[in-house]
């Protein structure tokens, strides 16, 4: 484990009124010294404190994390699982949710994609609530206002054309969306009109402070029941935390 030493300075200067046997202010000059010479002794001696320190501050900061994080969720559940901009593939009536916030440019997101295509092939009781979030650059923006165009368009075709999106081959566009859009059967002038009358401005706002409230930071992020949960973790702990939801009605019984 590498350590971080910003964070057990941080935790070292934390304990010290614990430690010190007058007020910090009541030590002159050389009573400080004398103290600071200790403890670094001490630590030079007992090195693996630092792990433990730095151990402990991680594990409080995520506990403060998830916290934050439940209360978030708690506090906007509606716009999260059933946000009027976002559609639902797998079973729109399924029983548990999975609510994926994603990037078409994101590298990890289209790995995942196979994950979550067998999760609800396998799985016919999932609904899977795709929450667009671009975050990689110009070309994710202009994406993903294809994206909404098609969605506000043609409904039935945007299962489809999310997933010709995360299994084409090279960098999601404003062109590769229009000709993939193109090839079920949207013309790009209802597109181009579409993206001129109606933005995706609130779309994305909205997203950007679920993300915010809820700690995510980059994509693939997921919420399952009562958790966030980042990164392309795999279809095992997909399908672990929505049988989990099932049986006690949390991501982790």
């Amino acid at each position: 484990m590498a350590l971080n030493f910003k964070m057990i300075a941080s935790a070292s200067v934390a304990l010290l009124p614990a430690l010190l046997p007058l007020p910090a202010v009541a030590l002159d000059d050389a009573q400080k010294k004398e103290f600071g010479e200790f403890i670094r002794e001490y630590l030079i001696e007992n090195p693996e404190i630092m792990l433990e320190v730095q151990e402990s501050l991680q594990k409080k900061q995520e506990e403060i994390r998830s916290q934050r994080s439940a209360e978030a969720l708690s506090t906007n559940r509606d716009a999260i699982f059933n946000s009027a901009y976002d559609l639902a593939i797998g079973n729109p009536e399924g029983d548990v949710t999975v609510v994926e916030f994603f990037d078409y440019n994101c590298g990890y997101c289209r790995r995942a994609h196979a994950d979550m295509e067998a999760v609800i092939a396998e799985d016919k009781n999932v609904r899977y609530v795709l929450k667009e979030f671009p975050i990689l650059g110009p070309d994710s923006e202009a994406a993903h206002k294809v994206s909404d165009a098609v969605r506000k368009l043609s409904p039935d075709n945007y299962g489809a054309f999310f997933r010709a999106m995360m299994t084409q081959d090279g960098r999601a566009s404003e062109e590769s969306a229009i000709a993939i859009a193109g090839e079920l059967g949207l013309a790009e002038d209802a597109i181009r009109a579409k993206m001129a009358e109606s933005s995706n401005a609130e779309q994305v706002q909205e997203a950007y402070q679920l993300a915010t409230s809820l700690g995510i930071t980059g994509t693939p992020s997921y919420v399952i029941g009562n958790e966030t949960v980042p990164g392309a973790v795999g279809k095992e702990a997909i399908v672990a935390k929505v049988g989990n939801v099932r049986a006690c009605g949390k991501a982790t019984c």
